[in-house]
């Protein structure tokens, strides 16, 4: 077939190995993915491939698995200016004695701008094309992820307490809506209400969540069941758990993300399933603030959609998606006493298909399929570490590090190359990160 006669795209990628993600756990080998406009266009073998595109691009991926880009379901990126600030301490005490009274202090649009520049580097060096943003200023985060092409819903705070951002309840309400509005129709940034927590949120600020987001068609990003002393203390207030106190608001429903929720009952579980609740499991940020165990694989098992989230580098105290695949598995599987629990296909679908849908973007991003937005990433299966290879899936969530991701795409636009990024200066990233740590240490 002659040039003229072949279809004319923007990039192909050729890869030893794809993993669309859907079909759950499936492996094609030498297989090709054609991207026109940021779209993806086709998934085929290589040798069709050659027989029906003729590329602007064609980048092959000899060594490589070829895999939708991570989803992060919870962090707050901002936060990667707290990195390992007051670490080794219980959860209210790091927030009450160290963390609120430092982000009083330099909470402001020029932090947020540059902490999440700088976690937008981290998340494109290890494979995360996706981020579900949970901070003060979110107009600036919104910017800031719009200006380097990176993919994100960006939570509205909705909190009792004053802030740098807003004074008090009708304040967050008002520029949560002005955000939501100014974001409508936007193709790579999108908004979430998210009220803190249930500790930090009134009743009458949760009804209000309720109805705007009914009628903004919008998420609810919250913490959810995340200490043994949430609950106690829900109890003692409220009279009941925190989960009854949302069902009771009309909370609890598929727009709810619940991010954590380790403390669960049988019942609760099913509840979640039947209101067809999505769940993010943090489980290194939950092991490092001891705040309990999610119980992934009942969740899972039950038909609640898992998701995975790093939490903020305050806590982690990183961005590593891999890593957090890595130790979900193996955490669930000692939580569940069963080595079978979260097997490396559903680990991964969490990390990739399942944020996606929780974030309510599973029609545009998530796994490797025709009409979706070609959030890709290429990771390098040839170091030692990963050698020998004998399960593709398997290696990436048990054995493969984040230093092994050499290309992301994200909209078929091309953010990291050969491991170096494409849009963030490296040397002004560390500039700007020793600029905060002098700051803040001097507080």
């Amino acid at each position: 077939m002659s040039d003229a006669a072949l279809q004319a795209i923007d990039l192909l990628l050729s890869a030893r190995w794809v993993v669309p993600v859907a079909p759950r756990g499936v492996v094609l080998e030498h297989h090709a993915v054609a991207v026109h406009r940021g779209e993806i266009v086709a998934l085929v073998p290589q040798a069709e491939a050659q027989t029906r595109y003729r590329a602007a691009e064609h980048v092959e991926l000899g060594e490589h698995v070829l895999l939708p880009g991570l989803v992060n379901a919870h962090t707050h990126n901002p936060m990667t200016l707290l990195r390992g600030l007051a670490d080794d301490l219980p959860l209210m005490t790091w927030l009450r004695e160290h963390i609120w009274p430092v982000e009083a202090r330099v909470l402001g649009a020029e932090f947020v701008r540059d902490g999440t520049e700088l976690a937008i580097a981290e998340m494109l060096r290890g494979g995360t094309t996706c981020a579900n943003e949970n901070y003060f200023f979110p107009d600036v985060s919104a910017a800031t992820y719009r200006a380097h092409g990176f993919r994100a819903v960006v939570g509205l705070p909705i909190i009792e307490f004053p802030s740098a951002w807003a004074r008090d309840p009708d304040e967050y309400f008002a520029r949560a809506c002005e955000l939501a509005d100014a974001l409508r129709g936007d193709t790579l940034i999108s908004a979430a209400f998210a009220p803190h927590a249930p500790y930090t949120v009134a009743d009458t600020s949760f009804a209000r969540v309720r109805l705007l987001a009914d009628q903004l068609d919008l998420p609810v990003h919250l913490h959810l069941h995340e200490t043994a002393q949430e609950i106690s203390d829900s109890l003692r207030e409220h009279g009941q758990r925190p989960l009854a106190r949302l069902q009771r608001m009309g909370l609890l429903n598929d727009r709810l993300i619940a991010v954590h929720m380790t403390q669960l009952t049988e019942p609760e579980i099913a509840q979640c399933a039947q209101a067809g609740v999505s769940v993010v499991h943090c489980p290194e940020s939950n092991l490092k603030l001891a705040s309990g165990f999610c119980p992934a694989e009942a969740l899972r098992r039950a038909g609640v959609n898992l998701a995975i989230g790093t939490d903020g580098c305050a806590s982690n105290n990183d961005l590593d998606m891999f890593g957090e695949m890595r130790t979900a598995a193996l955490l669930a599987k000692g939580v569940a006493q069963d080595a079978s629990a979260m097997d490396a296909a559903s680990t991964l679908h969490a990390a990739t298909l399942g944020g996606a849908r929780a974030l309510g973007l599973d029609a545009r991003t998530g796994s490797i399929e025709p009409g979706k937005r070609a959030d890709l990433i290429a990771v390098r299966m040839d170091a030692l570490e990963t050698q020998p290879l004998y399960h593709v899936v398997s290696q990436l969530v048990y054995a493969t590090p984040r230093s092994q991701v050499s290309d992301v795409w994200i909209d078929g636009r091309a953010l990291l190359r050969e491991g170096v990024l494409t849009t963030l200066d490296h040397g002004a990233l560390l500039q700007r990160a020793r600029h905060w740590r002098q700051r803040i240490a001097a507080i």
